[in-house]
Formats: C-alpha cells, structure tokens, sequence
C-alpha cells in the first residue's frame, strides 16, 4: 500500500471528517499532520515537508475557496508537495482554477476512504 515514510497534511475544518481521513491514513501507516484553517495549514507547510496536502475547498463561511489559497500557497513553498483538493461544491469553475494552479488531483465529496487512498497512490505513482 502506501510507503510508510509518506508524510501526509489533512486540512479540514469539518472534525468528524478531518477525524475520520486521519484515523485511516494513520492505519495506513502514513505520518498525518492536520490543520482546520488556512493560517495553520500554512504554518505546518512552512515548517515540514509533505509529500501530500489533502486540502478541502472550503474552510469557514467567510471564504468559499480557501483550499485554492492552500494549493498556491503549496506551489510557491513547497512545489515537489501533491495537493488533492476536495470539495462538495465541486463546479466546473472551480475544478478549472485547481487545474490552473497546479492541483494533483480534484474529488468531489463524498468520496469514500480507499478512493481518497487510490488517488493518493495514484498522485505519489504508486501502485494500489
């Protein structure tokens, strides 16, 4: 599965969610790292190395794409990080600004745990 080496950072504002993915890419054997707001995850990236940012698109209600912020904010500080955004409000918009900045991989909620995984792999070019 996946290497147990891979540094992982979950941003997610929603605490059964953000509990649920750390509970099961822990049992993966992957070192997760979680932020809810964009200030920590933006302290996090700039203090370790990640191999992926697992980022929602939405934070807070002031901000509906604060996840893109994460993804920018990854590709000028950490550009070897894969980020996956995911989002329910996953329009065509937004899938385009994700593309344009760099972004891995797009999944739109809900997903399932093993397809979160599969596209983890998939982003790292390892095989499931």
């Amino acid at each position: 599965m996946m290497n147990p080496l891979t540094r992982l950072l979950l941003v997610e504002d929603e605490p059964t969610v953000l509990a649920a993915l750390q509970k099961f890419f822990n049992a993966a054997g992957l070192e997760v790292h979680c932020a809810r707001e964009l200030e920590e995850a933006e302290a996090l990236i700039t203090t370790n190395d990640y191999d992926v940012v697992i980022a929602d698109l939405r934070l807070s209600w002031e901000c509906s794409v604060e996840g893109l912020e994460v993804l920018r904010f990854v590709r000028r500080n950490s550009r070897r990080t894969h980020v996956i955004i995911l989002s329910a409000h996953a329009g065509a918009d937004i899938r385009r600004s994700a593309d344009a900045l760099g972004a891995d991989a797009f999944i739109a909620k809900p997903a399932l745990l093993p397809q979160i995984a599969e596209t983890v792999n998939r982003v790292l070019g390892r095989a499931v």
